[in-house]
């Protein structure tokens, strides 16, 4: 029997990828500042509000009236989501994590379990990575934390801010992800043009190769597939 998926709700992305992530799986998103992951996450935890199903923000660095702001500029109304309900925005320290992680839940847990959330965001987890100081340590948190995750019953998707380019691509933790995909802010002849990889899919039969992509008024729509440079 194939597994569940659910739907990024972004459709062009959905199609690359047999409909969307394997429900309950945790996804990594990575790119460097300014590549979409926030706008991508957004994305996904709204198409769960308009299928009633509860998403969580969980951030370390946004602010939350800014957030709700240029998110507004997209046309996404993220107070309406709140106070239905739908949408809950949590601001943590990445300490918090740390001992949520040491102490098996904790608050998070409790609040998933409470409203039955459906889907997850971590933007992002960069900020929790550089409270561990060695290769090893990061991907042991990491592996506890995703081990808790998956328990929740959620789809989870984690960002994480690195550069990355075609040739040379560092990822700690995208061992553990059940997913692994790419954004790319590439400069070409003076102009910067966007990019997305699936650099890996458990289950999933998926394109080897990037494929263009804009950020519109929509939020995110994929284009036509590119030769990786």
């Amino acid at each position: 029997m194939l597994p569940a998926r659910v739907t990024t709700g972004i459709k062009s992305f959905d199609k690359l990828c047999g409909k969307g992530f394997i429900e309950n799986s945790v996804n990594l998103l990575v790119g460097g500042p300014g590549a979409g992951k926030t706008i991508f996450a957004t994305q996904f935890l709204l198409e769960g509000c308009k299928r009633g199903e509860t998403g969580v923000y969980v951030t370390f660095e946004e602010d939350k009236e800014k957030f709700y702001s240029h998110m507004a500029s997209l046309g996404w109304d993220l107070r309406k989501y709140e106070k239905e309900g739908d949408f809950i925005f949590l601001k943590y320290m990445p300490e918090q994590i740390k001992k949520m992680i040491s102490e098996g839940g904790g608050t998070i847990e409790s609040l998933m379990t409470e409203i039955s959330a459906k889907r997850l965001v971590i933007d992002s987890i960069t900020s929790f990575s550089m409270l561990y100081k060695t290769e090893f340590s990061k991907k042991e948190a990491a592996l506890k934390l995703f081990h808790m995750i998956s328990k929740w019953g959620c789809t989870t998707l984690l960002t994480e801010q690195e550069q990355v380019n075609h040739s040379a691509i560092n990822l700690t933790l995208s061992s553990e992800a059940d997913s692994v995909i790419l954004l790319y802010h590439d400069k070409v002849r003076m102009r910067r043009t966007r990019g997305i990889e699936i650099l890996k899919m458990r289950g999933t039969n998926h394109p080897k190769t990037t494929c263009h992509f804009n950020i519109t008024k929509n939020g995110i729509t994929l284009k036509k597939l590119m030769n990786a440079a």
